[in-house]
Order: C-alpha cells, then structure tokens, then sequence
C-alpha cells in the first residue's frame, strides 16, 4: 500500500503508553490521527502537547469499549489505516488473577475491531502482539537462544493473556490470507518508558519498581519472584519508531516482526540500577511466593532489520534515567 499523507489513522488504545507516543508522532508527520481507548490504563492527559493542548481535536477522540462491535464500527468509520493497540494487560498480578476475563475481553476487542474494519473497508490494519504468546516450555530455561518469530508454534502461552493476543495475530493473518484486509503484525517484547502506570494493581514491573523505590521508607525494596527470571525490555521510542516504519512499509504481509533486543536482563539486575538511580541505601529482597511469570526470554530481531530497517537504539541506561527521574516528578 502506497502511504498517503491524507490518510486517516485510527490508534485503538492510543492514550496508553506505546499509543500517546505514537499518535504525538504522527499528529507531527502531518497525519490526522483518531483515539479510541476506554481510559482504563490510558489518561487524556497523555495526549497533551507542551502547552497542555490535545495534540488532536477533542472530536478526535472516542472514549468507548471496543468490546462491544457497534463502538467498533463507528470508530473505524471512514478511516484509512488502524494501529490496534488496545487490550486488557497489568502488572503479572492482575493477568495471573484474572486470567479469564482477560481472555475474553481481548477476543472481543480483536476480533470485534478486526471485523468492523473489514467491514468499512480500511485499507490497513496493523495488530500489537506480544512475546508473552511464545511457548511456556521455550521460556522456562535460563538463556534460551534468541526467539525468531516461528518459534510461537506449536502454541503454548504461558498466561491466557499470551493466549488472547496470539489468537488476535491468528485472525489477522486468517483475514488477509482471505483476501478481506492489508494487514501487519508486530509482536512487542517488554515496552516500558514514558508516561508510565504508576497504579500499584496496573504497573509493570519497571514502573513499579521505580515507585517501590520512590516511596521507600524502609530502606527495603520487595522484588517480586527470584529476580533471575528475565526480559528483553525495549524502549517505547523505539516500538513507536518501528511501527512509524511500518505504517510506510509499502510491501504487503509478509509475516510476523517481532520488536525487541537480542539479549535478556535480569529484573534483579534492573533494581539493581533502580536502586543505584534513586542514590538511596536500599536492600533488595525477593519473594518467591508472588508470580515471575516466564523465565527468559529475547528476540532474534533479523526480521526486524531485514523489513523495516530497524533495531533498538536506546539503551537501557538511557531508557532506565528517563522513566525513573520521570516517575520522581509524579511521585515526590
């Protein structure tokens, strides 16, 4: 598809993290950008400019529940490409303890936001997976190699959250190979950066560990799990600038991308610079009866390059100082 810059982009999920950044930076490109996002985890306030504008026209944005097929409908009506990024996802805690309304309602706003956009004939749809979807059996060992895309099957997730999101890869691949829709997948390793969820049942583990650290009075910081257990944590500038690149990729489907670095780190090891952020003499605890979730896991980001020209560009150092010092503004 020849990108057009008149084209109308729907960001479904758009006042979250991954989507106020991207729609910040379309809305810069000189695109006009739509939201729908129920306001759940994502704030309106995510979406105001320097000036504490809305970088789109309140008209622009659609507070709705993409469960429901009517709200679908009307969102995606007259819109040109779709970025579906939302879902229902938490810190470990809330998907391992509501494992089966998470599984719903993702089925719902996936398949509901897929079809209504088949139906009002949108040119592209890109879908948001997760790495959470690769097989439980592949993620249980320490320094598994680095997962290329075909390593989802045979299925397996972990989390019925890993679940929800594979099977919303599987019906957009099942409606372009029928020929209903252009479409792209990209599947997201462990997006963190700014604005963060700071909501204690909501936050992810390195927003929580940032305000765990903030409000320490104990001189104690409580890691959840062993701490060996490991991620491969990209920054949402870069996920923003992969999916940039692929709203412009102008060759069809041509399978699964998976966005995030090729090696792992540790969460012990991330407190351990949390901590070393905050200046602060902390003791790092663990407790083992609380969710780790997979144990390791990282992506082999070939596809990446070879499709999009792409690959992580800040570090993790880097990536660690702006949330941590953007969480102390928040919090102190």
């Amino acid at each position: 598809m020849k990108l057009n810059k008149n084209y109308k982009i729907l960001v479904t999920g758009g006042a979250g993290m991954i989507g106020s950044n991207l729609v910040k930076k379309l809305v810069n490109i000189g695109f006009e950008v739509f939201v729908a996002d129920n306001l759940w985890r994502g704030k309106k306030e995510y979406l105001l400019d320097d000036k504490q504008n809305m970088v789109i026209p309140e008209k622009n944005f659609f507070q709705v529940d993409l469960k429901d097929y009517q709200n679908c409908l009307r969102v995606t009506n007259k819109i040109d490409i779709v970025v579906h990024l939302a879902d229902v996802v938490a810190g470990i805690n809330y998907v391992f303890s509501n494992e089966s309304s998470v599984y719903r309602s993702n089925i719902l706003i996936n398949s509901n936001t897929l079809k209504a956009c088949v139906t009002n004939k949108v040119k592209k749809y890109i879908y948001a997976g997760t790495a959470c979807s690769y097989p439980k059996t592949k993620q249980s060992i320490s320094n598994p190699p680095p997962f290329v895309e075909e390593d989802v099957y045979p299925a397996e997730p972990e989390s019925a959250y890993g679940w929800s999101k594979l099977m919303g890869e599987y019906e957009a691949e099942l409606a372009f190979n029928s020929g209903l829709i252009d479409i792209e997948i990209l599947r997201l390793h462990n997006v963190y950066g700014t604005p963060a969820e700071l909501d204690p049942s909501k936050s992810q583990v390195i927003p929580a560990l940032c305000r765990k650290t903030i409000e320490d009075k104990n001189q104690e910081l409580i890691v959840w799990g062993s701490g060996k257990q490991k991620r491969a944590f990209v920054h949402v500038d870069d996920v923003v600038e992969g999916f940039i690149k692929t709203i412009s990729k102008t060759s069809k489907f041509n399978g699964v991308i998976q966005l995030g670095p090729d090696y792992s780190t540790s969460i012990n090891e991330i407190a351990k610079r949390i901590v070393s952020l905050s200046g602060k003499k902390i003791n790092i605890k663990f407790d083992k009866s609380k969710p780790e979730g997979d144990f390791d896991r990282m992506a082999n980001n070939s596809r990446a390059k070879d499709y999009l020209n792409w690959s992580p560009f800040i570090t993790l150092e880097e990536g660690l100082k702006k949330i941590y010092f953007w969480c102390e503004t928040k919090l102190l």
